[in-house]
């Protein structure tokens, strides 16, 4: 990626007054996604993120790659079969963060799920998904499923069943997504809104007028074709092209909690069902345990969603239940994150029903929207819309879809064992404790040794220089612009280690300030920034 805004500058110049063969507006998965897929058949693409890539739905899920079991119970039989075949082509593409995670079903008294309906669902998940023998599914008695979790209900508990699914990233695999696709020739910056829209004389769009959100500076881009992948604001952008008719999109909110592991010693993920018939994950990870997810109409700020005491409450209501000897509190919160699913209409469909498959809409003027779908069915959704776009662009183009296969930045692994070698390697020549290592593998990959190279020479025997040495990197090569950027999609501090984060702040704030030159002014509203999303984490109205 361009490094710092002096290299942000010249991209932004030379990119004024160019024609591209496709405009994507929308920097998270789907829109990075997009860019990479056009970007390996020649096409020639500018994706622009009015914040930072990540910054909505993409970095607000319940970071799993995973099939939707649940929605089997809906029939939605081709969704299982295409986002669960997905799971490990999106998990071979990027080992150091898609990772394999064994999930525990429970089966309780007078739950939504039976012994018989559990186990016949299971089969049909992992034919359907097509899933490793490895990997199928195996059901478990009482006691055997106790074994795998003593912290379960006892007085509730029948039995249960094991299955797996892939935990991941989900800012992560996006940032690598947009490090892949400018790799391969695609333009993408973040913090460049998409202030209007530029039609030719038959009324078609032809591109767009962009603010520099840093700077302030507009320019005119033109297109052939516009892709509309703002998921929950994909509406808005329909709106602006005067082509908001027909099917709309419905927003439901869904909000995680996490806790401090020795507050909620899970042994392993959890998959429940709740009274009103809702599926929760309870997912220990990287020294927290997080809980999601709640699912309800939400109408409000777009760009800034909240977990509610409301919301809260309903999750520990049903963490509690199931793990009665915990007796969590909402005091015992540490973070917390909401975000927002852009799902189609469909009158008399509470959100739990709605259907979570991808639409294409296309309105008079050309403009390709792309709305719904699934973090685990990305390829897919890009895969649809670039062949539409190549049609448009370069019909004599055969190209086709190469991304099944593609590594993306980061991710020169070809085992899980490979990965262990290369960390301990890593490890043994940098001389750095190793936990700092398997955290810079596990999010960066097989770019770790640039940070290793900058923490031991350009910050040796300074203070923080692991941190620095990360920061320094995210913002040469990942387009980190804001301290927010790196405290939430870049390094997660936020989510998985708030204490950490608190300890740093400082920290981060004077280094970004003086590797970004901020001024006094520009320091102060990061500050206040980062101070907000911290409250925004931990504190609930």
């Amino acid at each position: 990626m361009p490094s710092k805004n002096t290299s942000r500058l010249n991209t932004f110049k030379t990119i004024a007054n160019q024609e591209f063969d496709l405009l994507i507006i929308g920097g998270g998965i789907t829109g990075c996604g997009i860019a990479l897929d056009a970007a390996l058949r020649g096409i020639k693409t500018l994706l622009i993120e009015k914040s930072d890539f990540a910054s909505g739905t993409s970095s607000r899920s319940t970071k799993l790659i995973h099939g939707g079991l649940r929605y089997l119970k809906q029939l939605e039989l081709k969704l299982v079969k295409d986002v669960g075949s997905e799971r490990a082509i999106v998990y071979n593409n990027a080992l150091h963060i898609v990772r394999p995670e064994k999930m525990l079903l429970p089966i309780i008294k007078n739950g939504s799920l039976g012994k018989n309906s559990s186990s016949l669902g299971l089969l049909v998940y992992d034919i359907l998904a097509g899933v490793k023998k490895k990997e199928r599914r195996k059901m478990l008695s009482k006691e055997e499923t106790l074994n795998h979790e003593k912290l379960l209900n006892e007085s509730k508990l029948t039995g249960g069943g094991l299955y797996y699914e892939y935990r991941t990233d989900d800012a992560r695999l996006v940032i690598e997504l947009a490090k892949s696709a400018i790799q391969e020739g695609s333009t993408c910056l973040n913090y460049a809104k998409a202030e209007s829209f530029i039609y030719n004389s038959d009324g078609l769009i032809s591109g767009a007028n962009i603010v520099d959100a840093i700077t302030g500076n507009a320019f005119n881009v033109k297109a052939k074709t516009v892709v509309n992948a703002c998921g929950p604001g994909v509406d808005l952008i329909r709106k602006s092209d005067q082509s908001l008719f027909g099917k709309r999109l419905q927003l439901t909110k869904g909000v995680h909690i996490v806790f401090p592991y020795e507050k909620m010693p899970l042994q392993q993920a959890v998959y429940f069902d709740v009274e009103d018939g809702r599926m929760i994950f309870a997912i220990p990870r990287d020294g927290i345990t997080y809980v999601g997810t709640t699912d309800t109409v939400y109408n409000q700020d777009i760009d800034n969603p909240l977990a509610t005491k409301e919301d809260v409450s309903y999750l520990i209501k049903a963490i509690n239940n199931l793990f009665p000897s915990l007796s969590l509190k909402a005091e015992e919160l540490v973070s917390s994150w909401a975000g927002l699913r852009p799902l189609i209409h469909e009158d008399g469909k509470s959100p739990s029903e709605l259907s979570r498959k991808d639409e294409i809409i296309i309105s008079k003027s050309g403009l390709i929207s792309i709305a719904g779908g699934k973090l685990t069915g990305y390829r897919l959704m890009a895969d649809k819309i670039v062949n539409l776009i190549q049609k448009q662009v370069n019909p004599a183009s055969s190209a086709k879809c190469s991304t099944a296969n593609y590594r993306l930045s980061g991710g020169s692994f070809s085992s899980e064992q490979e990965i262990a070698t290369y960390v301990e390697k890593l490890q043994k020549e940098s001389g750095l404790d190793l936990k700092t290592i398997k955290k810079w593998v596990f999010r960066y990959g097989s770019n770790t040794p640039e940070i290793v190279a900058l923490c031991l020479n350009t910050f040796k025997d300074k203070p923080n220089a692991a941190l620095k040495a990360e920061i320094r990197y995210c913002i040469n090569e990942e387009m980190v612009l804001s301290a927010t950027d790196f405290a939430i999609r870049r390094s997660g501090m936020l989510f998985f280690d708030m204490t950490e984060l608190q300890k740093q702040k400082d920290t981060i704030l004077l280094f970004m300030a003086e590797e970004l030159s901020w001024n006094s002014d520009k320091k102060g509203e990061e500050e206040r920034l980062l101070d907000e999303a911290i409250q925004n984490a931990t504190h609930f109205n």
